[in-house]
């Protein structure tokens, strides 16, 4: 976890990515995110899941393709592909490739000042992660349930201001959609990353089974990863699984919630 004001320049421990800052030509690495104000308390305003897709075609995400692949070959314990891409390659990443299943060796995922808005639930197959680094990736303010799979997980630095919920500043979740709302007749291969957080949803975050049609039931819960208290999305095939799920970490919501204007513990950060 890492006490932080609005978004600034940090010494850079890992690697040659730098958040906002340009590259070389004046290229950003990133775009702003205007989701909610990071650097001061204004619980009241609008949040959303961000509605990039992401470019299969373009240059940056057929490099990380190849570097998923080679990393996965060589079985190392360090993964840092943004420092293999070029500024404009960065910006064109906005999640991550289901390949980084294969990524079994790997201890430390660094992912810092990276332009992503959402980590796919792959990554709870990094059976080996031990240390998690998506430190100033400002436009990433929530991560799936599934990364609670990865049990040796007990080093992360995070970004927390820029995270829904966090306990500086207590912004909003998205607003959920409810089972017997716009759910009904949902097709989980083809959806609105504005409204449910992702493009395909097709297995249970909690037991792993497949996501009937019609049968999602998405919750919020904060719970501690590692050194952080993270929101986490689930994406549950039943009521059994949400009803699976642990208590919410001391100082946040302790229950699964819907998200919108839900009331949260007051902020205890001064």
């Amino acid at each position: 976890m890492t006490d932080e004001g609005a978004p600034q320049p940090h010494v850079n421990r890992w690697g040659d990515t730098s958040g906002q800052a340009a590259g070389a030509g004046g290229h950003p690495r990133a775009d702003a995110c205007s989701c909610f104000d990071q650097s001061r308390p204004r619980p009241r305003a609008r949040v959303g899941f961000h509605s990039e897709r992401q470019d299969t075609s373009a240059p940056g995400w057929q490099h990380l393709l190849d570097l998923v692949e080679e990393a996965a070959a060589d079985g190392r314990e360090e993964f840092r592909p943004l420092v293999e891409l070029s500024p404009q390659e960065r910006r064109q990443i906005v999640t991550l490739p289901p390949s980084i299943a294969r990524l079994t060796t790997v201890k430390h995922l660094v992912l810092y000042g990276s332009n992503l808005v959402r980590i796919p639930p792959e990554i709870g197959a990094m059976s080996s992660l031990e240390e998690f680094t998506p430190y100033t990736s400002y436009r990433l303010h929530w991560f799936p349930y599934e990364i609670t799979r990865c049990r040796k997980l007990n080093r992360s630095t995070v970004s927390t201001r820029a995270l829904f919920g966090n306990y500086k500043l207590r912004p909003f979740f998205p607003r959920l959609p409810t089972a017997s709302g716009p759910v009904a007749g949902l097709d989980p291969g083809n959806l609105d990353p504005r409204r449910w957080g992702a493009t395909a949803i097709h297995r249970c975050s909690v037991c792993d089974r497949p996501v009937a049609p019609g049968g999602l039931h998405q919750v919020w819960m904060s719970l501690r990863v590692a050194t952080d208290v993270l929101p986490l999305l689930v994406n549950a095939c039943s009521t059994e699984c949400v009803t699976a799920l642990p208590v919410g970490s001391q100082g946040s919501i302790p229950t699964p919630h819907q998200g919108g204007r839900v009331e949260q513990p007051e902020s205890d950060w001064d």
